[in-house]
């Protein structure tokens, strides 16, 4: 289906007459798209910083085709910056469509409200979550079942969740996140180059230019039994 036509099956879903031919829609779904088309030259360029990046991190990778083709990350990113698009363009659900089948295909889930600067690589990628208001500088590297995640859900008087919070972390420049790492909460920010070893739970500010690790746990090693 072209693409004017899914953009404007979104806009068509949100609106109040619900009428499949409604007119004003129908031209706001050309125009937006158009908008969209003309942004294609600038997500290229990001993407091109994010092949870039994961190439010079990753010694497993050959070339930039195996990673445009092959690297579940890239793809996730890929449809995550067209959909973020989108979703800046107030297009409602189309955006959250696309990163969901991207979430089912790779298990990568990057909500498209979240922000996410040039240059960033995930590796492996499997368990990723990346929140709605996630803010994310450039060169970051994240690796496999990292989340950015909200720590609460603050209520209103009559018990609803307040929504159009700043609910998930911020994640300066050039910082490393290794895997299973789980950072939560809207005021929460890793300063720039900072390093958060595997296996963390954060739900405070670091400062930049910080190693966040856990002890080492204790091992037990015992000899196996010849029986």
């Amino acid at each position: 289906m072209p693409l004017s036509k899914q953009v404007t099956k979104s806009i068509l879903h949100e609106c109040r007459r619900t009428e499949e031919d409604c007119a004003e829609c129908i031209e706001k779904g050309q125009e937006e798209t158009i908008i969209l088309l003309r942004k294609i030259p600038q997500i290229r360029a990001l993407l091109a910083t994010d092949i870039i990046k994961a190439y010079d991190g990753d010694p497993a990778a050959k070339s930039y085709d195996e990673i445009i083709f092959s690297y579940p990350g890239i793809f996730a990113l890929m449809v995550y910056r067209v959909a973020h698009e989108l979703h800046e363009q107030d297009i409602k659900i189309l955006p959250r469509i696309m990163t969901e089948y991207a979430h089912s295909v790779v298990g990568i889930d990057i909500h498209p409200g979240a922000k996410i600067g040039k240059g960033f690589f995930i590796d492996h990628g499997t368990g990723v979550v990346i929140g709605e208001t996630s803010v994310i500088g450039a060169n970051v590297r994240l690796y496999q079942g990292v989340t950015l995640g909200s720590l609460s859900f603050p209520r209103d008087e009559k018990g609803q969740i307040i929504r159009d919070l700043k609910r998930h972390p911020t994640i300066e420049d050039d910082v490393v996140i290794y895997s299973n790492s789980t950072i939560l909460g809207g005021d929460t920010v890793i300063g720039a180059r900072s390093v958060v070893g595997g296996n963390v739970w954060l739900t405070r500010s670091v400062p930049a230019d910080t190693k966040v690790l856990i002890e080492e746990p204790k091992l037990v090693f015992k000899e196996r039994s010849s029986s």
